[in-house]
């Protein structure tokens, strides 16, 4: 049935009219006719509005006539003989010069080259047993992305993540190891699962979030060659999904989607600038300072002050999120985020609890040296600025003996437990870093399951083929939400991204400026490094 409705056009009264045409007879005489009703009327107004589009052809043939005949008038004037007096001088007549001598210059005898002995010095080859102390690679000409293209600089927290820096802290940390081979790969499969309107699935704005954070913390830009307008149509795509209050439509039932969603969008104004980031970002993270409860922890949906549930692993986006809204320099005027940040510190360690001598952090309640979040729990404390706590070292200690062999990673979530611990023993440095270190990265890269180039089809922007990769949970228990590849395929990626992608807290930050005001009440010095996270 055809529901469309017939309208019929009244000729007497129709907008159409003023498109009828008029001889020049009938505009003339419309035109005196209208200039002699009264102003209020419809003819009057439409007379004079002729009136005035008239005016301008015939000023525009007027005046050109006008200055023409005033300059035949000013050039016909008539100029009167005037008589001069001319004198007749005789030349002068100047003396020789004197020839000036050439002046003869003595040859320049060159300096006698010596030779002279130098000494080269070879180190030995840096491994993860014998690490040089930490050093600070001379910085290329520009310290950016692309040089030659990204108009913001990559200096401070976010200067790890250049391509010179990229390769100075993989062959410092990872030597001989092919994890930047495995970080390209899985970037270069993650850009083939992105959907048409710039989104992963299934939970759309919180993986597209995830994707953008990997991408960023690769120092991924919308000006890189590669991958720019994958981050970019990303980001497009996660500030689209933004509603008035700053949440996001699409999100998964509990809500995650908020602080990662806030994590990427500060991470993505840190690395970019973009004023129109920074309005998403600034929205998106006051919606999780305002669903801070009063202990200082975070849960399900943001519900705010009267929430009693403490959730670890939602606290653990929320302050991944803070620290970055905190770094690129989200509410720097307002006192709001450093508050949240601080009650944050006791909302962890609320979860908090010992057992034989070691501690550890519960899912929502006190934990132990067994709890399987403790480095959630740790991660949060070294963002917050408390990495020298008690809590924080005893966390640390009770996952010494931590596995990541693939075979036997069979509990639920491992690749996200692990993604915590891997950052927080990264922060921790030192023989607890290096003995993990050995054990995730080449296992990481050993399990990546690879599509060669004659198969992949992946071309990239230079029209070249590359081979993609991608990883799959040992475990059939991961908590993925229902994306399944894609989610375990980020987490691993940005394990392998850790040595660049923050600085370690060890690493005293002089540009991060933040540690002061995230002190806790024992005054502790400790000084943090900032989350960093991944648009055309």
């Amino acid at each position: 049935m055809n529901d469309s409705k017939v309208f019929k056009i009244d000729s007497k009264n129709s907008l159409l009219r003023l498109f009828d045409k008029l001889s020049f007879r009938e505009w003339y005489t419309k035109i005196i006719y209208g200039l002699s009703q009264p102003k209020w009327t419809g003819d009057y107004k439409w007379a004079k509005f002729q009136s005035i589009r008239l005016s301008a052809p015939i000023s525009g043939v007027l005046v050109p006539i006008i200055i023409i005949l005033l300059l035949l008038l000013i050039s016909s004037t008539i100029i009167t003989d005037r008589t001069y007096t001319v004198m007749i001088q005789e030349p002068i007549i100047l003396e020789k010069l004197d020839i000036i001598p050439e002046i003869i210059q003595d040859p320049i005898i060159p300096t006698e080259i010596t030779e002279t002995e130098t000494e080269t010095f070879i180190t030995d080859e840096i491994s993860i047993d014998n690490q040089p102390e930490p050093y600070s690679p001379q910085p290329s000409l520009f310290d950016s992305v692309l040089p030659n293209k990204s108009p913001v600089m990559l200096k401070g927290v976010f200067s790890s993540r250049t391509p010179g820096n990229i390769g100075s802290m993989v062959s410092k940390y990872s030597p001989g190891l092919n994890t930047e081979s495995a970080v390209l790969k899985a970037l270069r499969w993650l850009k083939t699962q992105q959907q048409s309107d710039g989104s992963w699935n299934q939970t759309k704005p919180a993986m597209t979030a995830f994707a953008i954070l990997t991408y960023l913390a690769h120092g991924e830009t919308p000006a890189s060659d590669e991958f720019g307008l994958t981050v970019q149509y990303a980001i497009e795509y996660l500030i689209s999904c933004q509603e008035a209050d700053g949440r996001f439509k699409g999100r998964d039932g509990h809500d995650y989607t908020q602080p990662i969603a806030a994590y990427a969008l500060c991470e993505a104004f840190g690395m970019t600038k973009i004023p129109e980031i920074k309005y998403a970002a600034e929205k998106a993270i006051k919606v999780v300072i305002d669903g801070q409860n009063k202990w200082g922890g975070f849960n399900y949906n943001l519900i705010g002050e009267s929430d009693k549930r403490n959730d670890i692993t939602y606290t653990s986006w929320c302050i991944q999120a803070l620290k970055a809204a905190k770094m690129a320099g989200i509410y720097s005027e307002n006192d709001s985020l450093g508050k949240c940040m601080k009650n944050a510190i006791n909302g962890v360690i609320r979860n908090y609890g010992e057992l034989d001598g070691y501690g550890g952090f519960g899912y929502t309640e006190s934990g132990n040296k067994s709890s399987p979040l403790t480095g959630a729990g740790v991660l949060c404390l070294q963002l917050l600025g408390v990495s020298n706590s008690k809590e924080c070292i005893s966390g640390i200690n009770g996952m010494s003996d931590w596995s990541f062999n693939w075979n036997e990673l069979n509990t639920s979530s491992p690749l996200y437990h692990r993604y915590y611990i891997t950052q927080a023993k990264f922060q921790q440095g030192g023989d607890i870093w290096n003995n993990w270190n050995r054990k995730f990265s080449p296992t990481l890269v050993k399990n990546q399951q690879t599509i060669n180039k004659q198969q992949s089809g992946y071309v990239d922007h230079k029209g070249v083929s590359h081979d993609v990769g991608f990883w799959d949970s040992p475990s059939k228990d991961e908590h993925t939400g229902g994306n399944g590849r894609i989610m375990d395929t980020m987490l691993c990626t940005l394990m392998l991204e850790v040595y660049y992608r923050y600085l370690p807290t060890f690493q005293i930050v002089i540009q991060d400026g933040i540690a002061d005001d995230l002190n806790n009440d024992n005054g502790n010095d400790d000084i943090n490094i900032g989350i960093n996270i991944p648009r055309k």
